[in-house]
């Protein structure tokens, strides 16, 4: 969750907000160095709250597990595939079998995945001590035991690292970060960049249709933007265009590889929020994914237009849901659709779906009304 990387970051005097506004990738810069200069008692309530919890945890490392990779080398991330279980028809469990949208508790006894989460959220320094340091690669995340190491899969775990990257960039300048460990955290993600352009996991997440394509073009352009390749991030995206909306969205809207999942309707929002996100991050690069239909009219829009009345319940959700129809869970789709479209009617319906927001929303919320109130005045003149 961004929620309390953006508390640690909007609670503190960071040098970086009280000059030119940051070159942030998702929240807009401008609109963080306005809040800054214009408070909000509410928001700032809420991201003190969250800083406090923030300061509070951690230090983490890959280290902690108690479970050695198969390389033998701890600084290498893993994991285990959630959905995939001990095997009752075999006497040692192996190998494991798929119980999709069943989550094997098992998963939770490697910490790697929720340490790696949680140090995007608390912003503390990836892998900058030596004796602590992550290696640059994903080689054995989502492992599926008895059948293999790690997958591509694995590395969804890591989605959110473009949100962490936009907590170094509003801390450059700051006391909180070194130019030494800038340095190095700019040669860690070259380097792990570099691993998945390369890498077979690299690949076969690339290669994947469903949301796991969709959010790895995300994961690549976020990077590349920090890392000051915009071509390879523009590239990525224009892909995307054919790759991700074209193939993944019917003339409907609606989306078959996510329909097929017993969480249907998470799984549909889920990807509709990795597209939403790199269409957030794809104008950094010049790609308008906002405005982009394919040629039988799919986009992005439609997407969300088909998932609305379900979401507000004027429709009965006809697949498989085993965790149900969360209609909140549309709350943040439609924040930045509101953005991405300019258009009022998304924020309305984001307030009504989303009773008890959290920070990260409220974020979203006033960054899409201050938008929207500025379009409007510029309308008027």
């Amino acid at each position: 969750m961004r929620s309390a990387l953006l508390a640690f970051l909007l609670a503190i005097p960071l040098p970086a907000l009280s000059a030119a506004p940051p070159a942030t990738l998702e929240l807009n810069g401008a609109f963080l160095a306005h809040l800054k200069a214009h408070p909000d008692a509410r928001i700032v309530d809420a991201v003190r709250a969250d800083a406090d919890k923030a300061m509070s945890v951690g230090p983490y490392s890959v280290m902690d597990k108690k479970e050695t990779p198969p390389s033998g080398d701890k600084h290498d991330y893993m994991s285990l595939a959630p959905y995939w279980w001990p095997n009752p028809a075999t006497p040692n469990g192996l190998p494991y079998v798929r119980h999709d949208g069943e989550t094997n508790p098992d998963r939770y006894k490697v910490p790697d995945d929720r340490e790696f989460n949680e140090v995007q959220s608390a912003v503390h320094a990836l892998g900058l001590d030596p004796a602590t340091r992550m290696n640059p690669n994903l080689n054995y995340a989502q492992a599926v035991l008895g059948v293999n190491t790690g997958r591509g899969t694995g590395l969804i775990d890591v989605r959110g690292l473009p949100r962490l990257l936009d907590g170094v960039t509003l801390l450059s300048g700051s006391p909180a970060l070194t130019p030494q460990d800038e340095a190095g955290l700019k040669k860690w993600f070259s380097e792990y960049l570099n691993w998945l352009e390369t890498s077979k996991n690299g690949h076969d997440e690339s290669d994947a249709k469903n949301n796991h394509g969709s959010w790895f073009d995300q994961q690549i352009t976020g990077i590349a933007l920090f890392l000051g390749d915009k071509e390879l991030a523009r590239k990525t995206d224009e892909t995307a265009e054919t790759k991700r909306i074209e193939l993944q969205i019917k003339p409907d809207g609606s989306e078959p590889l996510e329909l097929a999942r017993t969480k249907s309707f998470s799984y549909s929002v889920f990807n509709l929020t990795a597209l939403e996100w790199l269409a957030v991050e794809a104008r950094h690069a010049g790609v308008d994914l906002w405005s982009y239909r394919a040629p039988d009219g799919a986009s992005i829009r439609l997407d969300l237009d088909y998932l609305l009345p379900f979401a507000q319940g004027t429709k009965t959700w006809a697949y498989k849901a085993i965790n149900g129809v969360d209609g909140a869970s549309l709350a943040e789709p439609l924040l930045l659709a509101a953005m991405g479209y300019h258009d009022r009617a998304y924020l309305d319906e984001a307030k009504k779906l989303e009773k008890h927001p959290d920070v990260e929303t409220m974020l979203l919320e006033a960054q899409a009304e201050e938008m929207l109130d500025t379009n409007k005045g510029m309308a008027k003149n």
